[in-house]
């Protein structure tokens, strides 16, 4: 009777375990965003491991390209550019990310090919879904800072090389309604009203798509704009938000 029962009990846990496995690989086929070793597709939904995928796009420049391209990204291939510890292979001015035809200010933005397919899949999945909650209406244009400086981090002769100096990151002021409304981080991140909701909720949401994402909640240095950039930390690095 103890080997029936044995017997019985493994019966079960093996027909647990396959009617698991059929779940899991059922949503696997459906979701493949969720898993890290599925190719990066800019036409699917944001996933689990979305974010690590494009910091890994760094060391396949011609990949990063192709991925845009196939997106319908509209944009400008930068030459490369060398000097020192600075400077790009893979970087491009992207003319529009899609039929919305959302504008950078100050125009002729570039950056490297993984900030910006981190941009597109912000704009589409994240900050036009926000604008349109918070004010009815989309987001026009986004302001910056720019993008490549050489520069270390802080501007401190000991400090690590920024990702700034190869054009890896970004930094954003501000966002401009389609009807005129500008949304600036330094005069609208604190309080409880819909700017701050929406610059937030626009943070938030970049966390899941880039590396590291500094904002006034960091420190003071950021009390003026979202820092975002492509630090290829691996598929399990660590990232940070705040």
């Amino acid at each position: 009777m103890k080997a029936v029962r044995r017997w019985t009990i493994r019966a079960i846990v093996l027909g647990l375990m396959i009617v698991g496995g059929l779940r899991l690989y059922g949503y696997a086929r459906g979701h493949p965003e969720d898993l890290p070793w599925t190719k990066l597709d800019l036409a699917q939904p944001i996933g689990a491991f979305t974010g690590a995928k494009l910091a890994a796009l760094g060391e396949d420049g011609e990949g990063c390209l192709t991925l845009m391209r196939a997106a319908g990204v509209r944009f400008d291939s930068l030459p490369p550019r060398a000097s020192g510890q600075c400077g790009w292979s893979h970087a491009l001015r992207v003319r529009r990310f899609g039929a919305l035809g959302i504008s950078w200010r100050p125009d002729g933005l570039g950056t490297a090919c993984p900030v910006a397919a981190g941009l597109a899949l912000w704009e589409w999945h994240v900050i036009q879904p926000a604008a349109l909650e918070h004010f009815g209406t989309q987001v026009a244009a986004i302001e910056h800072f720019g993008s490549y400086s050489c520069r270390r981090i802080y501007g401190q002769a000991s400090a690590p090389w920024s990702e700034h100096a190869r054009a890896n990151a970004v930094d954003v002021g501000g966002f401009v309604l389609a009807d005129g409304r500008r949304i600036r981080v330094l005069a609208d991140w604190r309080g409880d009203g819909p700017e701050a909701n929406f610059l937030r909720e626009v943070r938030d949401g970049a966390c899941d798509l880039f590396s590291t994402v500094l904002s006034p909640d960091y420190n003071a240095a950021h009390r003026d704009h979202l820092h975002l950039d492509q630090a290829n930390r691996g598929a399990f690095g660590w990232r940070g938000c705040r």
